[in-house]
């Protein structure tokens, strides 16, 4: 009951080309396409752009921790009145 069938999407498919026709369809088709086309051209700019920069980087340097000995365990204070 909660699943569209095929027919559910062939009446929704008639209904959009009645609204707005067949070239409208076709048109915002295209704009999609364009879309699309300026992403993937914005995207691969993107990736250029550090490839060509010439400062080289420095790696990040490490170094080594020698863990101290650890002091006795503090003995608890009993702050109560008497």
């Amino acid at each position: 009951m909660g699943s569209l069938s095929i027919w559910h999407w062939i009446v929704v498919a008639v209904i959009v080309m009645m609204l707005f026709g067949r070239g409208k369809v076709s048109e915002l088709m295209g704009d999609v396409a364009k879309g699309i086309k300026a992403f993937k051209k914005g995207m691969a700019e993107d990736d250029e752009a550090p490839k060509s920069t010439s400062t080289p980087v420095e790696p990040v340097r490490t170094i080594p921790h020698q863990a101290e000995p650890t002091a006795a365990p503090a003995q608890s204070v009993d702050r109560r009145t008497s």
